[in-house]
């Protein structure tokens, strides 16, 4: 899921970023870098490409435990100052000295000496006096400092404000929790193979992984309109250690992706959605019924702010695969098709984002070509299109175009800070606002273009309220043919909210802090 929320408005990003000079050097520049307003997305590769092998990984953690501990650290350089450091370059190479004495367990005169010379390299050779004596100071007893640098949140001040607001019981936890590295997940394509052989051919490649079930509950309308549960089984597998995709077995052949274990719930869940809503034949003549008399059967479908594709590419794999029950399904001991056809639509509104669509189905064999090659029934049709604005109807008179939207919200990402630590720096109080204000325009566009009995899943990977369950409230009190699909007691994750749930990034085991809502148009 992608992060839109609009940069800090103080920070002025700048592309300006010299990448020479020793590994310390690199890093300081790279989180100059980060603090003027450039994504982390952006400078980690032109660091590690510029780097040896050999340096790459003291790297990669230097500059994402720096990340992840920035606010802890610059609490416990102001309580080492005698007097206030306000120069960004001095403050940022004392951070980057401090998480080497506390968190990498670098050698104490190694640490001091080369990040002393790191402050000459960068210009800034009259601090190193100062830069001298706070890290001896730390060195002297690093376990109590570190004790310090824990004890507290690591976010600024306004984030961690709204979190204990949001989530006052969880609260201790998850501060913690964000400072961890996440896990990596993959998800298996089982178009082309089980979660259990693949777990086996990992063992084959020496890479450990734990096979990880989520179970999804919905309450979902049935033809005699009562609510029934609909289990859905979502398996993934859960990697010991990060592992580089080219030491995956058959990776590049489109056997697995790396996708976090939360965000795996979003295709299943929508598919079932899907699944619920051809399957129920009502009598009611307000409601639209034309999915299955119309057009040969064929159903249309949208995926709303798709890139990179992830979600995109898994409700694909479901769809194509030759057990899929949309097309083929047992009726009178004899299997016949729901649908002749599935119409999906993808947008986003970058291009650049939109090729890494391409590029990702193409190694998963789910480019418009490959579905074609073997014979699948579906329409791929990728756009570069706003979702605040698009009409999937074109210029047609009827906007009722989907039989099932699935909406991955734009959002400040903070669900996703373990990955992507900068979030904590770029963001802005005032960015959570805007965000709310944008998604509220992408639902308010679409929900009219979703015909009467089809679903929306609205997705994020926000862990504040007002992106996310205070938002759906709000959409809510606008329409009068909206409802929330309920989940059943038997959902293995997240955090039941009035509307939906919400997953937190707590334990070093979990997945990323996602939000999910099913809503259900009604008959006006």
């Amino acid at each position: 899921m992608r992060s839109t929320a609009p940069r800090n408005n103080k920070l002025k990003p700048s592309s300006n970023l010299i990448m020479n000079g020793s590994v310390r050097v690199r890093v300081i520049r790279t989180l100059l870098a980060i603090q003027n307003g450039q994504s982390l997305a952006s400078v980690l590769d032109p660091l590690l490409n510029s780097l040896h092998d050999g340096d790459k990984g003291f790297a990669h953690a230097l500059l994402l435990t720096t990340l992840r501990q920035w606010y802890a650290l610059e609490r416990l350089l102001d309580s080492l100052a005698d007097n206030s450091i306000d120069e960004k370059e001095v403050r940022t190479t004392i951070q980057v000295g401090l998480t080497q004495l506390l968190y990498l367990q670098v050698a104490d005169h190694a640490a001091i000496h080369e990040t002393v010379e790191a402050a000459k390299e960068i210009e800034f050779a009259h601090a190193t006096g100062l830069i001298n004596a706070i890290l001896r100071k730390v060195a002297k007893n690093p376990s109590k400092f570190r004790k310090k640098c824990d004890k507290k949140h690591s976010l600024p001040n306004w984030l961690a404000y709204q979190l204990k607001q949001d989530w006052s019981e969880q609260y201790d936890d998850l501060m913690q929790g964000l400072r961890q590295p996440a896990p990596m997940f993959l998800r298996v394509n089982t178009a082309v193979t089980s979660v259990e052989d693949y777990q086996q051919a990992l063992v084959e490649f020496e890479v450990e992984a734990d096979l990880v079930e989520l179970t999804s509950g919905l309450q979902l309308e049935n033809s005699s309109d009562t609510a029934t549960a609909n289990s859905i089984l979502t398996k993934g597998l859960r990697l010991h250690q990060s592992t580089a995709v080219n030491a995956l077995p058959q990776f590049a052949e489109g056997a697995a992706s790396v996708q976090d274990m939360h965000a795996q719930l979003a295709a299943p869940l929508i598919h079932k959605a899907l699944l619920n809503k051809l399957s129920v034949k009502s009598d009611d003549a307000d409601v639209d019924t034309d999915t299955n008399n119309n057009n040969n059967n064929e159903i249309r479908i949208l995926d709303a702010c798709a890139a990179p594709g992830g979600k995109l590419a898994h409700w694909l794999e479901l769809i194509s695969s030759n057990e899929s029950s949309l097309f083929h399904v047992k009726q009178n001991d004899e299997s016949v098709s729901m649908v002749s056809k599935v119409k999906l639509t993808a947008i986003d509104n970058e291009a650049p984002r939109i090729e890494r669509i391409h590029t990702n189905l193409q190694r998963l064999n789910l480019s418009q070509h490959d579905l074609q090659q073997a014979e699948k029934n579906i329409e791929l049709n990728i756009v570069c299109a706003d979702a605040t604005t698009w009409q999937g109807a074109g210029k047609k008179k009827s906007k009722l175009v989907f039989d099932a939207i699935l909406l991955d919200s734009p959002c400040t990402a903070t669900g996703v800070i373990r990955r992507h630590p900068d979030i904590s720096i770029l963001r802005t109080e005032e960015d959570v606002e805007q965000t709310a204000l944008l998604q509220a325009d992408i639902l308010h566009n679409l929900w009219p273009q979703l015909k009467v009995g089809g679903y929306l899943l609205y997705v994020t990977c926000s862990i504040l309220k007002q992106e996310n369950v205070e938002q759906m409230q709000d959409f809510m009190t606008h329409y009068n043919n909206v409802v929330a699909i309920e989940f059943s007691d038997d959902c293995n994750w997240g955090i039941e909210q009035a509307i939906g749930r919400q997953c937190l990034p707590i334990d070093s085991e979990s997945g990323d802090g996602f939000y999910y809502a099913l809503l259900q148009k009604t008959a006006e």
